[in-house]
């Protein structure tokens, strides 16, 4: 038996067993993060460098731009270091700060996905009104919140699942720390109180959810009333990034969560938590920047200035490079 304060290091669920598929999977996981950090990246110098897309519903994506950031690199790198070197420790210290991080990332992020969704709500049910609800002032201080929120609970949720008396083991079956996973490992009936904690967050969830679905069915019912099939169609662009984007990341972590215990197994734990922790990162900007020629125009002309400016550095180095050696 051993209890918190002996535990050093945490053992996590090894994603391969052989070198090769080891080496595979960090491969897969590098190719992942670059493509998250690359597309989020864009998203980011893209939004703040051009001042036409300076308005809400940019200003939303940049946050979540940066919440997916956060979230992809508070898990991924530390699963391709154990894949790369073939271990699965991770330290006590390690394990509390990828809790926090994954938690304050995840619940912000779902707070500006509901933020976003009143955004798109405004914009087509009440446009009159945008300028008014949702002005420079009121979106940063919805942003903030919607951070300060993310850090609030991350902060409750690891202070209290870290302060909870561990006596079997220190084995984790996920590939990174988790709080369900932690809580398997208590032994004391504190763990009701943590549990209160994921009930009032699954409740403050459950209510985002409800707003989200309730604005989308308003939104439908204006959109199918524009007389313009043009018009439909742009306001179905503006929210159709959206609603996808909500749509994956709610159906793998409700599903990751509520799923039947009678068809749970490591496998299938690990491509979900994969899902829902790796992938939307991954997969957000591409979605966004699919249907908005705004945001491709504005990562077009971003990159093409890049480009040219390195190619005026290298034609810069070579006419010096010629004129020095004649």
């Amino acid at each position: 038996m051993s209890n918190s304060s002996s535990i050093r290091h945490f053992l996590l669920l090894a994603l391969a067993d052989t070198r090769q598929q080891q080496l595979l999977h960090f491969c897969l996981l590098l190719g992942i993060t670059l493509a998250a950090l690359l597309g989020n990246g864009l998203i980011i110098s893209a939004i703040a460098c051009s001042h036409h897309l300076h308005t809400p519903m940019f200003f939303f994506l940049l946050n979540l731009a940066l919440s997916d950031l956060g979230m992809i690199c508070t898990t991924v790198p530390n699963a391709m270091h154990n894949s790369l070197w073939h271990t699965r420790v991770i330290s006590y210290t390690g394990c509390a700060a990828q809790v926090f991080f994954f938690i304050f990332f995840l619940a912000t992020e779902f707070s500006l996905l509901t933020i976003m969704c009143y955004d798109r709500y405004v914009s087509i049910c009440k446009p009159l009104h945008y300028r008014t609800l949702l002005g420079s002032r009121t979106c940063a201080h919805m942003a903030a919140a919607a951070w300060a929120c993310g850090f609030l609970y991350a902060l409750m949720q690891t202070a209290n699942t870290f302060s909870l008396p561990l006596c079997h083991g220190n084995a984790l079956d996920q590939f990174f720390c988790e709080i369900p996973y932690i809580l398997k490992l208590s032994c004391s009936k504190y763990y009701l109180r943590e549990l209160g904690l994921i009930v009032v967050g699954a409740s403050l969830g459950f209510g985002c959810f409800v707003f989200i679905v309730f604005s989308y069915v308003q939104i439908f019912r204006v959109v199918l009333r524009i007389p313009s099939e043009q018009g439909q169609h742009k306001a179905f662009s503006t929210c159709l990034p959206h609603l996808a984007v909500v749509s994956l990341f709610l159906s793998t972590s409700f599903f990751a969560y509520l799923k039947p215990p009678s068809i749970s197994s490591p496998s299938l734990d690990l491509a979900l938590s994969v899902l829902y922790s790796v992938v939307p990162p991954a997969l957000n900007p591409l979605i966004y920047s699919l249907r908005n020629k705004e945001l491709k125009a504005a990562m077009g002309r971003l990159m093409t200035g890049w480009f040219q400016e390195h190619l005026t550095g290298c034609k810069f180095l070579e006419v010096a490079c010629s004129k020095s050696h004649p």
